[in-house]
């Protein structure tokens, strides 16, 4: 069974030493820009670095923590329709962020052409969310930050389109990679967790097979 975590950079490193001391002596090995712990009772650890970036041939733990305190300019944006929240930094540094809110109507049971007039009325508040989410969008992460090398984004994946079709964030949508984080009102607390999620380092951890060594 596999299972995925993310684990906060300053955290890396004891992590390793707790999954040496549960699973017995680890060795290390790259692949695909991964580092892959294969501990001796058969456990197996991929670690990813966040922001899709790679990790060299040869490179160990020592070498993962190392890059994970780079400095990095990475952005994260969620939106979710009537709410958005924004935010750029250098590694583990916040530099801007937004958290906005605009109404947008639920949906109607209405029929006929009071249902037809409720929709576009709708649309049209979800398109004006979208704008102006993607306003503060190009301030914080172009305008008073000078762009970003990586963009996480997470809420709702029609919403964060909408957003990023506008011309101006062009650029900051070609730079869009993984984990999308499927999170719900993007408000404050969620922003904060959102960005610490998305400087974290992807384990996905596969526990020995039930035959192989204790």
């Amino acid at each position: 069974m596999t299972r995925s975590v993310l684990v906060p950079p300053e955290r890396v490193g004891r992590w390793f030493e707790n999954f040496a001391s549960r699973h017995g002596r680890v060795t290390y090995a790259t692949r695909a820009g991964r580092l892959v712990a294969t501990a001796q009772d058969g456990a197996v650890a991929e670690v990813a670095l966040p922001f899709g970036r790679a990790l060299p041939d040869g490179a160990g733990p020592a070498e993962l923590e190392q890059m994970l305190g780079e400095p990095f300019r990475w952005g994260v944006l969620l939106v979710r329709k009537g709410g958005f929240a924004v935010a750029s930094g250098t590694t583990a540094r916040l530099a801007y962020s937004k958290v906005g809110q605009r109404h947008v109507q639920g949906r109607t049971k209405a029929g006929g052409q009071s249902q037809q007039r409720f929709a576009r009325r709708r649309d049209n508040q979800a398109r004006q969310a979208y704008e102006a989410a993607a306003g503060h969008a190009h301030r914080i992460l172009v305008t008073e930050f000078g762009g970003v090398n990586a963009l996480v984004c997470g809420g709702d994946h029609p919403a964060v389109d909408a957003v990023l079709s506008d011309p101006r964030l062009s650029r900051v949508g070609d730079v869009r990679t993984e984990p999308w984080l499927p999170v719900q009102d993007p408000r404050r607390a969620v922003l904060d967790q959102a960005v610490i999620d998305a400087r974290s380092a992807q384990i996905a951890i596969t526990d020995p097979s039930p035959g192989g060594q204790e």
